[in-house]
């Protein structure tokens, strides 16, 4: 008997039955390039500043946390800008439970929230863990979306969340504001929560405006980040979003105590006040995403224009066996089950210069 036949014997919900769990491969292998890590690591200063501040903790440890994480919401409000203040922000343990807690406030049950695949692959996972019907919107043949079509899908269904992923995973691209704007107008008869995903924000090319500048006036608009991408924390676990302060008062009603630990609050704050050295890998890595880009190019493939750390690809004849030569070749890249694409983190100058040769090499073939 399996692992999931043994599961099935259990009382599961009856909508979890047969389903996977959310999980890109974890492999032993030199080169990372597949779940869009910033592989630069915490520059020396800022890993000095966060062990100082996680140290500072330690003698409090038997204490609960600061429930309402001040120090960091207002940190965070200052990185952000746009004349935001501590009431604007909410954080939690990634943009994934930031994600969820709005759904567990806005969504459940006789509720449904919208998306439009491709996209970040856990809005629908999500979604049914906390009971909320999802809806797949749909996108043009280059995956690309207007504000026409978004908006005039999101009459038609009349959700109660929507989801726009900007710039889009896996895509890569960025959406327009008008966008944004159209689909919250478009919601204001179903009163949707629109949720603005802008987890890979620093990464968009100069002049790429951000959705933080629609929220003033705009009371079911959410712009979510997260610090797991920019500032390389992915192993701290820290997501935030802003909006108005009646967001993160919903959210107070379902969110579990004391959620943020001290520690996270601790090495979030010297993070941010940090945050000119570990920004400054983002202008790295986005020469290295736009090499990637380039050399694709002349390659023959077929690169999405990226404003992320990663470029989504096509042009493959056979994008499983490409997958499997880098992986032999010691690159782990990312397979999202799209036809003829594949996905692959841009890294250190080093390790994109491995993913390009290897990949010459099997083309070669």
């Amino acid at each position: 008997m399996d692992q999931f036949e043994r599961l099935s014997q259990l009382p599961l919900r009856d909508d979890l039955r047969g389903q996977h769990p959310y999980g890109a491969p974890q492999l032993d292998v030199p080169i990372l390039l597949n779940v869009n890590e910033n592989t630069f690591g915490v520059p020396l200063d800022a890993k000095e500043a966060i062990l100082k501040a996680v140290s500072d903790e330690l003698d409090g440890l038997n204490r609960y946390p600061d429930r309402e994480f001040t120090e960091l919401r207002r940190a965070l409000a200052a990185y952000l800008g746009h004349g935001l203040v501590e009431e604007n922000i909410w954080a939690a343990n990634g943009s994934n439970e930031v994600l969820q807690q709005l759904l567990q406030a806005f969504g459940g049950p006789g509720r449904s929230a919208m998306g439009f695949p491709p996209t970040y692959s856990m809005y629908p996972l999500l979604a049914s863990g906390t009971g909320t019907a999802y809806v797949a919107g749909v996108r043009g043949d280059d995956y690309s979306l207007t504000a026409e079509s978004a908006a005039g899908q999101v009459r038609a269904q009349a959700p109660n969340i929507v989801f726009l992923c900007s710039p889009n995973n896996p895509t890569g691209t960025a959406i327009g504001l008008d966008v944004v704007e159209a689909v919250y107008a478009a919601g204001e008869a179903s009163q949707a929560i629109v949720i603005v995903d802008e987890a890979y924000a620093e990464f968009a090319h100069a002049g790429t405006p951000s959705a933080l500048s629609l929220l003033e006036g705009r009371p079911r608009l959410v712009v979510s980040r997260t610090m797991s991408k920019a500032f390389a924390l992915a192993g701290a676990r820290v997501g935030y979003l802003a909006s108005a302060p009646e967001v993160a008062d919903a959210i107070r009603l379902v969110r579990l105590p004391y959620h943020l630990s001290a520690i996270t609050q601790a090495t979030a704050v010297a993070a941010l006040r940090n945050s000119d050295a570990l920004l400054a890998n983002v202008e790295a890595i986005k020469v290295q995403r736009d090499r990637i880009v380039a050399e694709l190019l002349a390659m023959g493939l077929a690169p999405a224009p990226s404003d992320s750390n990663f470029v989504f690809f096509g042009g493959l004849a056979d994008p499983a066996a490409v997958w499997a030569g880098l992986l032999a070749a010691g690159v782990l890249i990312r397979d999202v089950g799209i036809p003829g694409h594949l996905r692959v983190t841009a890294g250190t100058e080093a390790e994109t210069t491995a993913f390009l040769d290897g990949l010459r090499a099997i083309l070669a073939k």
